[in-house]
């Protein structure tokens, strides 16, 4: 019994302790927990912390825009030079000759008598094989420097020739500003707008000006900001209830005013900037409207609306101290300006002068230099492809960036006879757009039950593209075609662009590598049957096709015609030799041509036929192909 009893209260021991650790960790565990959590609402309030503090800052730089842009240096003429200071020569490692051998390095080993003749020999033959290998290294370095050089001079030749072309346009330019030439002017002053670094980011630049130079006064419409410049959040404040971040919004009469304040501030600054800008004295007096492009709240369009326009004087301008002014009160009172009442809902004021009234031709800039749409921000870019349809008087929004299916514009044309919903899709590519993004489209308009699909891409497209798209509702839109729509409608865009690269260096060659002959393959084909073949070729270079541009297509009479085809249409089972094209090799060796064929009968329906692509070195006999040193082998 003493035993038993004894290990009955081992075991409870033990059950004890056991629960006394279980319950030390689940005190431990939420211990940790707790301070998890303690850790979690501070990052929380912390991040809610920091984005107040951004609002707040947000809002002072904007109470601040004048007084900031005002220490902002003036725009001048030097500005527009560029320096004739071009990438100096760089051969890398070309510039390092190759080392010849140390003789020294080749003694032969100790051996006596005819053994160390023979050692001699070997290791003088081991000399002279490395020094005539290094003395063709160092010859084909030196040739390949000179090479080098010689394409570096030509680039940096072309380089400051254009550098010093620019230089002298802007002495030209100069010299009609002094003279007051209305276009000169207007552009002077116009790269004085853009070039300012007195504006913060995300304000606008859009400009139309003309000049009348009997008054020497400058006529221009300057785009403001719009109404979401001032945050509509007046502090960010976490909500541990809900795990969530809460705004509460800026009181609508603050808001108000701060816009109002900052498109006075705006008006005000780019005055400032234009007469600062006027180094030869050739503005009297600048008239500014300042605007919005925004939707009408009157008839639902966009346009121009007009919230600010003032006529300054230089004398009176530049008594002003524009560091200690009100803005508003300065705008209206002190130069006699107008000011919208009701900016943020879009009252408008009445204008006095606009460029057009000048009677002169007026000069439109969009906010200097072209977008690059390689550059641009996806979304931006097919923000823009939605703004070309509904420039062309159609209905288009954007889709949602996940589940969309594919499509990343709708689009619905009004017109009730060839109208209806048309599917979009975008494709910002370097390289051409495969066959597959055309299928692909093709199948999403089908899966959508649209009228009709258009694919828009910055590159282009291949034969093969264009010729599954001829019959189908399909658009094919490349990028030169782009950038011609968006100008015919208004909308800015260019692809790439910018002063050439300095020539790549070529690496030495470890051998000497002579420079290939130009070698050319006969592409030619022959079939047998009375079917109807469409014939297809890419040609290779290995394994891999060299470009779109080396696709062949082979269109057959009997089918319909297709568009992008290349080379002749035969008929099957009439005499004569067969088409034949000459196609040029690749770079590294002979092209090889490998293709399909699509057979049809007369039905339009698939049926079997022989086709066989011939070689120069194969012949015909008696309707089949055979080459000359074996037995001829259907392509695949």
């Amino acid at each position: 019994m003493g035993v038993w009893a004894e290990a009955e209260r081992q075991r409870q021991r033990q059950s004890e302790a056991r629960q006394r650790q279980q319950r030390a960790a689940e005190r431990e565990l939420a211990r940790s927990n707790r301070e998890q959590q303690v850790a979690y609402r501070q990052r929380r309030d912390a991040e809610a912390i920091r984005l107040t503090g951004e609002l707040e800052a947000r809002v002072e730089s904007l109470s601040r825009l004048l007084a900031a842009g005002c220490r902002a240096p003036a725009f001048r003429t030097t500005a527009l030079l560029r320096s004739e200071q071009v990438e100096p020569f760089a051969p890398g490692p070309l510039a390092v000759p190759v080392p010849m051998p140390n003789p020294g390095a080749y003694q032969p080993e100790s051996s006596w008598g005819f053994g160390a003749r023979r050692a001699q020999e070997e290791a003088r033959s081991r000399y002279e094989r490395d020094l005539s290998a290094a003395r063709t290294a160092e010859e084909r370095r030196q040739q390949q420097l000179t090479s080098y050089g010689r394409q570096y001079d030509e680039w940096r030749a072309g380089r400051l020739a254009e550098i010093r072309r620019h230089n002298a346009g802007i002495a030209e330019n100069v010299a009609g500003l002094r003279r007051g030439d209305p276009e000169t002017v207007v552009e002077y002053f116009s790269a004085a707008l853009y070039a300012s670094t007195a504006w913060p980011e995300g304000f606008p630049r859009q400009v139309s000006c003309a000049y009348d130079p009997s008054a020497r006064r400058l006529v221009l419409n300057w785009e403001l900001p719009g109404y979401d410049i001032v945050p509509a959040a007046r502090y960010v404040r976490y909500l541990p209830s809900v795990d969530q971040d809460k705004e509460t919004a800026r009181p609508v009469g603050q808001r108000r005013a701060l816009y109002r304040d900052v498109l006075a501030q705006s008006v005000l600054l780019a005055l400032r900037e234009l007469f600062a800008a006027d180094e030869f004295g050739t503005l009297d007096s600048v008239t500014l409207n300042g605007f919005v492009d925004d939707h009408d709240p009157s008839t639902g369009l966009r346009a121009q609306l007009f919230l600010a326009t003032v006529a300054a004087d230089r004398e009176v301008f530049e008594r002003l101290n524009l560091v200690q002014v009100s803005a508003v009160d300065c705008l209206v009172d002190g130069l006699g300006g107008k000011l919208s009442a009701r900016p943020d809902q879009r009252t408008v004021v009445r204008t006095g002068t606009v460029p057009g009234d000048l009677g002169r031709g007026t000069v439109s800039h969009g906010g200097g230099e072209d977008p690059d749409l390689f550059e641009m921000d996806p979304i931006e870019f097919e923000s823009l492809v939605a703004e070309l349809f509904r420039a062309r008087g159609m209905q288009a929004v954007m889709t949602q960036r996940s589940n969309d299916g594919g499509v990343d514009v709708e689009a619905l044309d009004p017109d009730p006879i060839s109208g209806g919903t048309i599917i979009v899709q975008v494709k910002r590519y370097r390289h051409t757009v495969p066959p597959t993004a055309v299928r692909d489209l093709f199948g999403t308009v089908q899966g959508a039950g649209a009228n009709k699909g258009v694919l828009v891409t910055t590159s282009k497209f291949g034969p093969g593209s264009y010729t599954f798209a001829d019959g189908k509702p399909l658009t094919l839109i490349s990028g030169p075609e782009l950038v011609e729509l968006l100008g015919q409608h208004g909308l800015r865009g260019r692809l790439g662009g910018g002063p050439a690269a300095v020539p790549a260096q070529r690496a030495a060659s470890p051998t000497p590598a002579a420079a290939p002959e130009p070698e050319y393959n006969l592409l030619g084909m022959s079939w047998t049957g009375s079917v109807a073949l469409d014939v297809c070729a890419l040609v290779c270079q290995g394994n891999r096709v060299l470009s779109d541009d080396h696709f062949v297509f082979f269109n057959n009479a009997r089918t319909p015609r297709r568009n992008g085809v290349r080379g002749g249409s035969a008929r099957p089972g009439q005499g004569g030799p067969p088409r034949r094209v000459q196609l040029p090799a690749g770079p590294c060796g002979p092209a090889r041509a490998g293709g399909v064929d699509r057979p049809r009968d007369q039905s339009g329906r698939g049926s079997r036929g022989l086709h066989r692509f011939v070689h120069p070195s194969v012949g015909r006999v008696g309707g089949r192909t055979r080459p000359a040193g074996g037995l001829g082998r259907p392509a695949r």
